[in-house]
């Protein structure tokens, strides 16, 4: 491959070109008109206009994409994570062009792109899932009689879901037709498929998902695990790697069901596994996404190896250059995924301009980003400004360097997810490794981040009227000189 064109936006876009440059190869960048000036579109080597903001005019427009990359005689197209990452019908029409899709291939992205059908593709493997249906429920009744057999709660969930969407947990049988309604509402407007099902709820699991790696010809390893199990609203907002509950033996158990996952849809590329584990540390498989995660630097971070490369290799057709027997764990690593969200009001996206955007920096710390100084946070696209990663020798260096970092992070003009982090890295639940999904519910109350924002708001009060007062010492009285208009004034009067 010579020419690879990015099908995405912001951090990740930059992210992936980076890699390509430093393989040799050029980059070209799609954007949008509200992305016109983003920092991805400057690093390409080349970059074309999609269209207008909306993602459904521009990121979403698969036909304009191909058909800028034949124009421009790109030999590959990868798609980032979001917008047409996952998207079986994307990824065949790219083929069909004669260009080169940076990822699996479509039948085993449309497998494991449903629930009910990942689930029965994997059972043959005798992989742990969690007791429930395998195939689409409609009928109301039979969902009762399947939600009594399994036993309250019961979780309903869309089969092509995704992000918390379409997913309802049902305390008890006089609520279930209402939450099953609203689920396939949600997951019809959501994702054009309206097909639910019914599983067993596992209260307060852990969210800890394997990263694997798949060349074409028959090679597939894991490397090893990340703990997301800090979420709000469905959704990751602190990652870790390695899990501080795992046992080596359980590490070693779960990544080779991983491999047997990605084995069961003859998978190529990166793709991650999903499990959910309980308080006696059993297992069950969640699903498997196709795409490269947002939560992929801190495996980097413990494996050295570097993931968007391995894509771009496995694409063209090279075997692994590795074996599991050479990987372990190197330390640990942290992501803080920082949005330009408030955490003090239910995590509402927070948009405008960013007046002041110091990264921080320093050994061990990595910032994945797409914005500067003075760019607003567009209203469009999810808010998410950064990732900002650590590495160390072990969890309590890795957890100090993040604090010294968001600490040292300086964003103003929004307010950001990161006030939260700093609460959750100093909290005992988390510090011990004794926490869960519900760390939020059980844990965050927004206005233990109030004494942090007032003292933030009275610093920056402090250093604006410094900055105030200084530049009035620089400011020189004009003296009144008497003009002719002035006299002509004074006689008047």
């Amino acid at each position: 491959m010579k020419k690879i064109l990015v099908a995405n936006r912001g951090e990740i876009a930059l992210r992936i070109m980076r890699t390509i440059r430093r393989m040799g190869i050029r980059s070209v960048a799609v954007y949008s008109e509200a992305d016109r000036n983003s920092p991805h579109v400057f690093f390409a080597d080349e970059a074309v206009c999609l269209g207008p903001a909306p993602s459904t005019q521009s990121y979403l427009n698969a036909d304009k994409i191909i058909a800028f990359a034949n124009e421009l005689g790109v030999d590959g197209i990868h798609p980032g994570y979001g917008f047409l990452s996952e998207n079986a019908e994307f990824a065949k029409l790219t083929e069909k062009a004669g260009i080169i899709f940076i990822g699996p291939g479509p039948d085993a992205m449309r497998i494991m792109g449903s629930k009910l059908a990942a689930k029965e593709c994997v059972k043959k493997y005798g992989i742990p899932m969690v007791p429930g249906t395998d195939k689409a429920i409609e009928d109301i009744d039979v969902a009762k009689k399947i939600a009594a057999e399994i036993g309250y709660p019961v979780l309903i969930k869309a089969s092509a879901g995704g992000g918390g969407k379409g997913m309802r947990i049902v305390e008890k049988a006089t609520d279930l037709e209402e939450q099953m309604q609203r689920a396939v509402s949600e997951a019809r407007s959501s994702f054009g498929d309206g097909s639910v099902f019914i599983e067993k709820y596992i209260s307060s699991p852990r969210h800890i998902e394997i990263q694997v790696l798949a060349d074409n010809y028959g090679n597939t390893i894991h490397l090893f695990e990340r703990e997301c199990s800090i979420q709000r609203r469905h959704q990751k907002v602190v990652e870790e790697s390695p899990s501080s509950v795992l046992t080596p033996e359980l590490r070693k158990k779960m990544g080779e069901a991983a491999v047997m996952v990605a084995t069961s849809c003859n998978y190529r590329s990166t793709g991650t596994v999903e499990f959910l584990l309980d308080d006696k540390l059993n297992f069950y498989f969640l699903e498997m996404n196709t795409r490269l995660q947002v939560e992929h630097p801190v495996t980097e971070m413990i494996t050295g190896i570097d993931l968007v490369e391995e894509q771009i290799k496995i694409a063209r057709g090279e075997k692994l250059g590795f074996t599991q027997d050479d990987l372990s764990v190197n330390g640990h690593s942290l992501e803080l995924r920082v949005y330009a969200e408030d955490p003090s009001n239910d995590f509402l996206p927070s948009t405008g301009t960013l007046t002041k955007y110091i990264r921080p920096q320093g050994e061990g710390i990595r910032v994945d980003d797409g914005y500067e100084e003075g760019m607003t946070i567009p209203v469009y696209y999810d808010p998410m400004i950064a990732k900002l990663v650590t590495h160390g020798k072990d969890r309590a260096s890795a957890i100090q360097k993040m604090k010294e970092a968001i600490r040292n992070y300086k964003i103003e003009g929004v307010i950001t997810t990161l006030s939260f982090g700093l609460f959750v890295l100093e909290h005992d639940a988390f510090l011990s490794g004794k926490f869960d999904t519900q760390f939020i519910e059980k844990h965050y109350i927004p206005s233990k981040l109030a004494p942090t924002q007032k003292q933030n708001a009275e610093l920056a009060a402090i250093i604006a009227l410094k900055y105030w007062l200084d530049k009035q010492k620089e400011i020189k009285p004009v003296e009144a000189t008497p003009t002719n208009w002035t006299i002509r004034l004074t006689e008047n009067n």
